[in-house]
């Protein structure tokens, strides 16, 4: 265990070399799952408006499976080295920790505007960190470059926003948009207020990505495989 948490901090702190993951796959795996199962909890325990299945953490866990399939499927054409949907899985569930963040109660030692606004910027700590933690990956791990890492980065995040505002599962954003009472008001409003903004955002920048994804396929082809 102690070797795990060692190299669980080697991911998040950006440590360069092999944290030992390939040696203990199956541990790897297990923990981050395990994670992302608590941070679940962790996340929705004091949220009146969580689903059953979200109290209980496992819509963090069957999050990590479908973005890592999202993510193995979309980056897979660009030919990216050392790639497989496990190492994604095992990727993205070590990534989990930095949303324990979610789990701090501050609304109940805040007024309800500085707990909405600190809630903001543990999402965007949480977000920015992940995000550079993917790059770092993309770049060490998958051995991606320049503009195929920024693509390979940010198209599965603005597809992902885009599609689940055109199927309309994201149902507390709309609410907010639409306007909300007094009395429906929470400690995480602000936050979905800025995922609002980036909805909107996501749907100016995805032509652009799309472009730039075909340009660095035809690129990858052209390239000798790197394995």
């Amino acid at each position: 265990m102690r070797e795990i948490i060692r190299g669980q901090l080697h991911i998040l702190f950006f440590r360069a070399g092999d944290p030992g993951i390939g040696k203990r796959r199956n541990a790897f795996l297990l923990f981050g799952l395990a994670t992302a199962w608590l941070a679940g909890i962790g996340r929705y325990w004091d949220n009146p408006r969580a689903l059953v299945y979200q109290h209980l953490g496992l819509g963090s866990v069957i999050y990590c499976f479908v973005l890592a399939a999202i993510v193995f499927a979309i980056i897979y054409p660009l030919r990216p080295r050392n790639w497989s949907y496990r190492s994604v899985l095992t990727f993205i569930s070590l990534t989990s920790l930095p949303a324990f963040l979610y789990a701090i109660p501050v609304e109940k030692w805040m007024s309800m505007s500085a707990a909405q606004t600190t809630n903001m910027w543990f999402l965007l700590i949480v977000a920015v960190w992940r995000v550079a933690l993917f790059v770092s990956y993309l770049k060490n791990s998958a051995g991606l470059k320049g503009g195929a890492i920024v693509t390979a980065c940010f198209l599965p995040i603005v597809a992902i926003i885009t599609a689940l505002t055109a199927f309309n599962l994201e149902h507390v954003i709309f609410n907010i948009m639409a306007g909300m009472r007094e009395n429906d008001a929470s400690g995480n409003d602000v936050a979905y207020i800025v995922v609002s903004v980036l909805t909107v955002l996501s749907y100016f920048v995805l032509p652009v990505f799309l472009f730039a994804y075909i340009y660095f396929i035809v690129q990858a082809r052209k390239a000798p495989s790197t394995g």
